[in-house]
């Protein structure tokens, strides 16, 4: 039986242009969760990981907003806080779809750390969006006001951007593997995982930051031992000169390829290009390992080989 390791984007979490609420977000994770039962009935076995993005930032803007009445939670607790709302959001919806199937598949989310350097060169170049789309003057008040480093993000709109340090190792590892050998469907490094650092007598503590979901899942699969890391994100394919009139999409790439396009400068930092550098990084890690890029409803297509974009060493 093949592992796979998903990684869910925002939009299989969250609908951008619908509202923000508890009930809009289940629904939208119960429409992926019928596309996550489907590659479970046709065998896999799956873990998933998921972004965390939008969610984490409306929390610290709730924090923030209530400050004058409670204590504003610190940004590592921030990243707690969505892996649990999340995670919760994700067993009911996918309990649910697999019941109506018939699929007794127990499924439950481990609340994750995952250790960085406190040396890493991101933390004096923040990078990794977060919340919602701003226009430009927008996010010029907000920076003004809050001392936030704002960044326009993929043509989208401007972002709040924070530190996204590279992902060393996954704390609770030993009891995902437990989990997954016992039948589980684990939901783990939410959002990337909540970042840590780890000082010299071994002790944990939480550091502001948002690890890259794709760079962590990519060490989630790698640890795990699974055949394929899926990534799953807005578009079917990866694309050269996305969205100009020469737009060319990419079906099957070496690595070498991947490289190529990297170092030519084709894919956006915090969009498109932390995907590439994770499809890359898991193809290389163990001969006949694939990474596959590709939207949430051509998913089952894309393990297939019938869509998607796939990363391998040819």
């Amino acid at each position: 039986m093949e592992k796979v390791v998903i990684a869910l984007g925002g939009n299989a979490l969250q609908e951008g242009s619908g509202p923000a609420t508890a009930d809009a977000q289940l629904a939208v994770v119960e429409r992926t969760s019928e596309y996550i039962a489907d590659i479970l009935a046709t065998g896999y076995t799956v873990i998933l990981a998921h972004g965390n993005g939008p969610q984490v930032g409306r929390i610290v803007l709730q924090n923030e907003g209530a400050a004058h009445i409670t204590p504003a939670m610190p940004f590592d607790v921030c990243g707690a806080m969505s892996q649990g709302m999340i995670g919760y959001h994700m067993q009911q919806g996918l309990r649910k779809v697999l019941r109506q199937r018939g699929i007794d598949t127990p499924v439950a989310t481990v609340v994750t750390q995952v250790v960085v350097d406190g040396t890493d060169p991101a933390f004096a170049k923040p990078s990794k969006p977060i919340g919602p789309f701003y226009s430009e003057a927008e996010a010029g008040t907000i920076a003004a006001d809050k001392g936030y480093t704002m960044k326009e993000d993929a043509g989208r709109g401007w972002r709040r951007v924070v530190a996204s340090p590279q992902p060393k190792e996954i704390v609770e590892l030993p009891v995902v593997e437990k989990m997954i050998e016992s039948g589980f469907v684990v939901i783990t490094v939410g959002g990337g995982g909540i970042p840590v650092l780890r000082d010299d007598a071994g002790n944990l503590s939480g550091t502001a930051a948002v690890i890259d979901k794709d760079l962590a899942s990519e060490l989630l699969a790698e640890n795990t031992d699974a055949d394929a890391l899926l990534i799953l994100t807005a578009v079917e394919q990866v694309c050269l000169n996305y969205n100009k009139p020469d737009e060319k999409r990419l079906s099957q790439i070496s690595v070498a390829e991947a490289e190529q396009y990297i170092a030519e400068g084709h894919f956006a930092p915090g969009s498109m290009l932390p995907k590439i550098q994770a499809a890359i990084q898991f193809a290389k890690s163990k001969p006949g390992r694939r990474a596959i890029i590709t939207s949430l409803d051509k998913a089952t297509e894309a393990l297939q080989g019938s869509a998607g974009t796939t990363v391998s060493i040819l």
